[in-house]
């Protein structure tokens, strides 16, 4: 049996979940996927009040698409250590700060912020503490 001390997992520690409107472009309902949406497990960033949709490049990343509902309410994972998966070509440091990323042209997805762009640190969040997996990028939002 292997040793459960030898296993690194930070899955979902600290995390806290809230509701938003999904906006309904980016993120759509459907009934027929896994948690409503194949848009789950994406970041998403502000697109109105109270409603999120997909990150694109550069964008604060609010968190992580968790569920989303009938009634196009869905369920972020706003706070605490995460996997998101990487954009095209992202760089990835560890201990770097995250915004928006695009896959091909995609959004949702996350690269470690441009710290030489002004604007960009000003929407940086996090940070990275695994990048080992592109796919599932393990990050930390506080």
């Amino acid at each position: 049996m292997p040793n459960p001390r030898n296993i690194v997992m930070h899955d979902r520690i600290g995390a806290r979940d809230v509701a938003y409107k999904i906006d309904n472009s980016t993120i759509l309902y459907d009934i027929t996927k896994v948690n409503g949406s194949n848009q789950v497990g994406l970041a998403v960033t502000f697109s109105t009040d109270d409603t999120v949709k997909l990150a694109a490049d550069g964008e604060f990343v609010l968190g992580k698409l968790i569920k989303v509902e009938a009634d196009l309410t869905c369920v972020v994972q706003e706070s605490g250590h995460m996997k998101l998966p990487a954009g095209t070509g992202a760089t990835l440091t560890i201990g770097k700060m995250i915004v928006g990323a695009l896959l091909s042209a995609a959004p949702g997805f996350i690269r470690e912020v441009a710290t030489g762009t002004p604007a960009e640190l000003g929407r940086s969040r996090g940070f990275i503490h695994n990048n080992d997996d592109t796919a599932n990028v393990g990050v930390y939002l506080p």
